[in-house]
């Protein structure tokens, strides 16, 4: 009922001529296709309504969910910092994190159009979405645009919350994002540094499994997103961002979820080394002296 209301004036029919779903049902169905993925015929057969109006509900949902994504996935206030670093130190004990960053596949059927762009590193069709998340796994940035065939830094490059970040961040009292060495250490953004510093590398792991775990809980309730999208990239993108506004629902609503299952998660790491300039190095290593030697 919480989601119809968010959505229900992009979605209600105006009369119910023809017998059209109501704004309840039409959720209910794109629930059912996000939870369970597969063909939409199937969904139609099990709810006994047709392929297409089912294609309806999900396009309709997601489009209605995009368009309140700025209102449920958002970049934390200056107050709401101060209690997501303390959540990460007391999960992790890395000072001063307030996001951890990942990217990971999305199955697609092969487009038409541009289709060797979307194949990954793993040699499948997929849609490679960035996410940052908070310590309690609420994400705060997603980034659901990019063909599989995207190197995660590039996508970290020209997202809108890298300029924001380089435009914002003045030091470390400002936070830092966790990343993995796929990504370039930035002043903003600390990698896995050389092994010497192996508290340092420790404390990092620890603290950015958040971001792995909250994947996990992710396609584990939304099934779509780990079985893959039989759809045109583009309406995957809106079923994604759809999920991720679900998701931070859930956690809003405190709605219980298992612990995730670890080959949801090891079928997407598919990053490498990032070869290129580290900006963040002093910054790292300033971190690494002071709070791990």
């Amino acid at each position: 009922m919480r989601i119809t209301d968010i959505v229900r004036e992009d979605i209600e029919h105006p009369t119910q001529r023809s017998h059209s779903l109501s704004a309840e049902m039409q959720v209910l169905v794109a629930l059912r296709f996000f939870a369970c993925g597969g063909f939409l015929q199937v969904v139609g057969d099990t709810i006994g309504i047709d392929k297409s109006t089912v294609s309806r509900c999900v396009q309709k949902v997601s489009d209605a969910l995009n368009a309140k994504a700025e209102q449920f996935i958002k970049w934390p206030s200056v107050q709401r910092k101060g209690d997501i670093k303390q959540g990460f130190f007391d999960n992790g004990g890395f000072p001063g994190v307030v996001g951890c960053i990942d990217g990971t596949h999305v199955r697609i059927s092969a487009p038409s159009h541009d289709e060797p762009s979307f194949v990954n590193r793993k040699g499948y069709h997929s849609i490679n979405t960035q996410a940052i998340c908070d310590h309690e796994g609420r994400f705060t940035n997603v980034v659901a645009r990019w063909p599989g065939s995207v190197h995660d830094s590039h996508i970290m490059r020209c997202s809108q919350v890298c300029t924001h970040l380089e435009e914002s961040h003045l030091s470390v009292q400002d936070g830092l994002i966790l990343g993995d060495s796929g990504y370039a250490c930035r002043s903003f953004l600390m990698t896995p540094s050389e092994p010497c510093h192996e508290k340092f590398n420790k404390a990092l792991m620890k603290t950015r499994c958040c971001i792995e775990r909250t994947f996990g809980w992710w396609k584990k309730r939304f099934n779509c997103l780990h079985q893959g999208i039989r759809m045109h990239p583009e309406k995957v993108c809106k079923i994604i961002m759809a999920c991720a506004v679900l998701h931070n629902l859930a956690v809003e609503m405190k709605e219980p979820m298992d612990e995730y299952d670890n080959e949801i998660v090891n079928d997407d790491d598919l990053n490498i080394v990032f070869r290129g300039p580290d900006e963040g190095r002093i910054v790292r290593d300033h971190i690494a002296r002071g709070f791990f030697s």
